[in-house]
């Protein structure tokens, strides 16, 4: 009997452990209440606190629905986090937004030119405005523009003498502008003019590759005198007024405006030695925080890249934690992001959208790196160099997933982001996400450090909108063994074998994705990036790039009207290309090595295999129709009888993208493109190209009209208003003859140079117009 009841005992008090403590938050609520379903506190910040009283318990967070601002980032630390297990949730069936913006109802008067204006007192300047929940533009130049590729509206003259010279104080205006090279991005803060109305600024820390701003993609703004615009708001703190011309068919008594206060809504951090676990958020929304661009300051190594350790969720030092089934949207800054260790942790169905810089971050820390440098110019002498392989500690995200979520229309300011970001990072799983309309790329992987990462399923389209140079998928390797000079780097290798894999330690690999750019490469491996396996994708538009690097094996892939663009290959790089099918010749540059193997691929054309045959690659590589089930609705599986088996391909899953119920039902797809085979001797085919209708040379009609000596050429038959041939004063009648000093002689030709020098974003052409020749400089982009 004693046995009996102790053992009653033990069970009671096991199940009291395990039972979860519920707190409940409610719009209804009050802070000094306990937190019980009857007694529910009112803020999030409250219901944290009273979670982190429950020692060694489960603990969940029950929130009802509403919203609930927040005007100071929420903390949960390891020194203040005694719970065996934490979960946030809402409320079943019901919509929680947790908020980095305080609504205020606003009592409005008239001003002047159009102008109202109201008394309200901030501690700070607002960095965005929304009215009933819609993001309303600060006072800017040029104005705001939906349609405009970069930054919704550029001027060359933004910042010119004669501009500012009308502004009578623009201290605390922004100057936002792309790097010159069209790299990324740079943002400054204008602190004051000199006697000559030439402003004085601050900034530009935003870009790991220092250079000027752009000429031409620039555009200011909070500067009241640039007022002028229906939406527009300018906010003078030294008056406490808000300033703003309503928007068309707006009702100001009854608009709701909401002002960011914060840029990070919640932080949850710990450390390596004492990392918090077992945190789950799902079902909640986080809106509208401000932007974060000018704490862009701290470089990722040697990429591109700087970077702001922020964003609504901040994951440092954690474990097993899970965001799932949340929305992210009207965000300033970053959605997630995990920095420094960072173990287990899972970033699922989630839908991330219309947000100012990256969906998800994966950002290591720099401590961990062994011999780290910091710009692309600078290195560590290798007779200084740490020669032991891998990190020197754990200090970084690893074994990490972010799967199955949305993420789309991000970047809105900061165009040196990405939808999926790695860096100084291990064995991050990127699986079955759809991303798209972003400014550079969809998944960038910032160097080699420590690699094992798997690419897999996504769907990335829309890619590298607003910048140039760059891929739907890019990756550097600017590791520990990279110099920017190619003997260098093949001298050391040779002198010290395995260098090259001091970083990268374990393979990435990219299998079973759909990529798209239209403005770069599909897939971009630059800059000594190395240890890669890519296998079954399917790349739509800008083909596949391979620079500079070491033991890359790309296999059983499908290029979609491009094709392999392999850079400055090194001696014994140990490359292979095979098994893979293309639909024009490869475009080499300043080829001197071709790897291991280069063979056993599938050409769509004849002339195409015949090209690259030239090259002294592909003996063995076959050409013909591919047999696709339905190439113009993007089905790229075989038939049966297809003859691209005969080189070794074999079919693969083409399930690509989310496949959550609740984001599929959202989720945009890409454009499918009639499949071009590239061939030469097909009369009466018309193309598109930047937005035009073009057709070749058929008629002694049409040689006359535009004067020409022969039927070589591709002539505009149609151009369609706003196109990029029409920005680029293209008319119709023109003949295109010569493209990137390459001369033109059919549509297939145009189409064939463009796809190879498209990534360069401009380049020369040689119209024929009224029966002379005339030499142009094209954009290849909106």
């Amino acid at each position: 009997m004693i046995k009996q009841f102790l053992l009653v005992v033990s069970i009671l008090f096991v199940c009291s452990t395990c039972k979860a403590q519920t707190i409940y938050i409610s719009t209804k609520g009050n802070d000094n209440n306990a937190g019980s379903i009857y007694h529910p506190v009112k803020t999030f910040a409250a219901g944290v606190a009273k979670a982190m009283i429950h020692k060694n318990k489960k603990v969940i967070i029950e929130i009802d629905g509403g919203t609930y601002p927040v005007d100071k980032t929420v903390e949960i630390t390891s020194e203040k986090f005694p719970l065996r297990e934490l979960t946030i949730k809402a409320k079943a069936n019901e919509k929680v937004i947790i908020s980095g913006a305080r609504q205020f109802k606003l009592s409005w008067k008239p001003y002047k030119n159009n102008m109202v204006s109201a008394k309200i007192k901030l501690n700070k300047a607002p960095d965005q405005l929304f009215m009933n929940g819609k993001k309303l533009p600060m006072a800017r130049y040029p104005d705001f523009d939906s349609t405009a590729r970069v930054f919704n509206g550029t001027a060359a003259n933004a910042i010119s003498i004669e501009r500012s010279r009308k502004w009578l104080n623009p201290t605390g205006g922004y100057i936002h502008a792309l790097h010159q090279g069209e790299w990324g991005d740079f943002h400054y803060r204008i602190t004051g003019k000199d006697a000559t109305d030439k402003l004085l600024y601050e900034g530009g820390w935003q870009n790991n590759r220092p250079a000027k701003m752009h000429t031409q993609y620039r555009y200011v703004e909070n500067i009241f005198e640039e007022l002028d615009h229906p939406g527009e708001w300018f906010y003078n703190q030294k008056e406490e007024t808000l300033y703003l011309i309503p928007p068309v068919g707006s009702n100001l008594q009854t608009a709701d405006f909401a002002f960011t206060m914060i840029s990070d809504i919640l932080h949850i951090k710990g450390t390596l030695a004492n990392p918090v676990k077992n945190i789950t958020i799902t079902g909640v929304d986080f809106v509208q925080t401000a932007r974060s661009f000018m704490e862009v300051k701290e470089p990722l190594l040697r990429s591109d890249w700087a970077i702001y350790r922020g964003a609504a969720i901040l994951l440092e030092g954690t474990e097993s934690c899970i965001i799932n089934n949340c929305n992210f949207y009207d965000l300033g800054g970053s959605a997630v992001f995990l920095s420094n260790y960072n173990k287990e942790d899972r970033i699922s169905n989630n839908h991330i959208y219309n947000i100012g810089a990256n969906g998800i971050a994966f950002v290591g820390n720099p401590n961990a790196v062994r011999s780290p440098a910091f710009r692309y110019e600078n290195f560590v002498p290798y007779a200084q160099m740490d020669m032991e392989r891998g990190p020197k500690n754990a200090d970084y995200p690893q074994h990490c997933q972010a799967i199955n979520n949305l993420i789309h229309h991000t970047g809105s300011i900061e165009k040196q982001s990405a939808g999926v970001q790695i860096s100084m990072s291990a064995s991050i799983l990127v699986s079955h996400n759809t991303i798209y309309h972003v400014p550079r790329a969809g998944i960038n992987i910032s160097e080699g450090t420590w690699g094992g990462h798997i690419i897999e399923f996504n769907d990335v389209f829309d890619t590298v909108l607003e910048t140039g140079d760059h891929g739907a998928f890019n990756s550097w390797g600017r590791d520990r063994y990279w110099r920017p000079e190619r003997s260098i780097i093949d001298s050391i290798v040779a002198a010290k074998p395995g260098i090259e894999l001091l970083d990268v330690i374990a393979p990435i690999v990219l299998r079973n994705n759909r990529f798209q750019c239209d403005h770069g490469w599909d897939i971009d491996l630059d800059d000594g990036s190395t240890n890669y396996q890519i296998y079954n994708n399917v790349c739509l538009s800008g083909g596949l790039k391979l620079r500079e690097g070491y033991h890359r094996t790309v296999f059983n892939n499908i290029i979609i009207n491009n094709t392999f663009h392999p850079h400055v290959w090194l001696k014994n790089s140990d490359d292979v290309f095979k098994n893979n099918i293309l639909t024009a010749a490869y475009a080499p540059i300043l080829m001197e090595s071709w790897g291991k193997e280069i063979d056993h691929n599938f050409f769509l054309s004849k002339e195409a295999l015949i090209k690259t045959q030239k090259l002294n690659v592909d003996a063995n590589s076959l050409s013909g129709e591919a047999g696709f089930v339905e190439a113009n609705t993007g089905n790229y599986h075989l038939k049966k009888t297809s003859a691209v088996f005969k080189t070794g391909f074999k079919d693969f899953d083409m399930n690509f993208g989310v496949t959550n119920p609740r984001l599929k039902k959202l989720t945009a797809s890409p454009a499918i493109k009639p499949l071009n085979d590239n061939s030469d001797n097909i009369k009466t085919t018309i193309v598109d190209w930047l937005g035009a209708r073009f057709k070749n040379i058929e008629t002694l009609g049409e040689r006359s009209a535009a004067g020409l000596p022969d039927n070589n050429g591709a002539l505009l038959t149609q151009l369609t208003k706003g196109s990029v041939a029409e920005k680029n004063n293209l008319k119709k009648g023109d003949v295109v003859v010569q493209l990137d000093n390459n001369e033109v002689k059919s549509v297939n030709e145009l189409i064939k140079i463009y796809n190879e020098i498209r990534w360069k974003g401009h380049s020369q052409i040689i119209i024929i117009r009224n029966q002379k020749e005339q030499r142009m400089e094209v954009s290849l982009k909106d």
